[in-house]
């Protein structure tokens, strides 16, 4: 049954980014009613945001609200709140090419295995509770937003993976924030390594050039306030050059939203 229920995924996954791409504004909304009946959204419960995870490890995630850097979401020391606003001492110094960053949780050892199981695990299925979480952090992004921009895959990574995690988080909050959802509006056009276990400065080289955006994906972002979603915010690399490559074609600013943020351990 669970495979069969992430293949459905699958299928739903292909049909929706068709359909957001119908250039057709009026054909494009009677296909989405459509698709939605075969396919309906899930339903804002209790359940659905615990995801049927166990009270233990639900209790040992470490959801973040506003004790962070406004502009990449670190936590301040010591859980200290200095209120929206505020940076970090790196930030600060050296700001990242977007303004804000939300985060829904810590990336610790109780979200890990969700994000890497929905990353690599094939876990379609964890997506309608993932981005009521993303919904529940960057309410106050998207409610000042005008497009949803998902961070993509290169095409060798989409046919390995199946689909894009970030894609599948995107559509579902753009659709229910009012937002124009612009799957195709952002292009990675080299195949970058893996950024595990990367230094900062590596994955800065690796990413560097990786994105374009494409002749339609301009129209879309031009002048637009948008929000970029990805799953996990690191150093940043990934975020900065998407960011860097849609306020070149020209959007009015770059808003970045994700699932998790890793914070490095300091060295005993």
């Amino acid at each position: 049954m669970p495979k069969l229920l992430n293949r459905l995924g699958h299928i739903a996954s292909e049909v929706k980014d068709f359909v957001a791409g119908l250039s057709f504004a009026p054909l494009r909304l009677v296909a989405t009613d459509a698709v939605d009946l075969v396919f309906p959204p899930p339903g804002d419960d209790d359940l659905l945001l615990q995801g049927g995870m166990a009270a233990g490890p639900w209790a040992r995630i470490r959801f973040l609200a506003d004790e962070g850097c406004d502009m990449c979401a670190r936590p301040f020391d010591g859980g200290l709140h200095y209120g929206k606003g505020a940076l970090c001492s790196d930030c600060a110094d050296t700001p990242f090419p977007f303004t804000r960053t939300r985060a829904a949780c810590l990336y610790g050892e109780a979200s890990k295995d969700l994000l890497l199981g929905f990353k690599h695990g094939d876990r379609l299925d964890l997506a309608p509770m993932l981005s009521r979480w993303l919904e529940r952090a960057g309410a106050d992004l998207l409610a000042d937003s005008d497009i949803v921009v998902p961070v993509p895959l290169h095409s060798s990574r989409l046919r390995e993976r199946r689909y894009n995690q970030a894609a599948e988080l995107a559509r579902p909050i753009a659709r229910r924030a009012g937002r124009v959802y612009a799957a195709d509006a952002l292009a990675r056009v080299k195949a970058t390594k893996s950024q595990g276990h990367a230094s900062a400065r590596m994955r800065w080289d690796n990413v560097r050039g990786a994105f374009a955006v494409t002749a339609s994906g301009r129209k879309q972002v031009t002048g637009k306030r948008v929000v970029l979603i990805d799953d996990v915010f690191t150093t940043g690399a990934t975020l900065r050059a998407c960011a860097d490559t849609l306020k070149a074609a020209g959007a009015r600013r770059v808003d970045t939203l994700v699932i998790a943020r890793a914070v490095p351990q300091p060295e005993l």
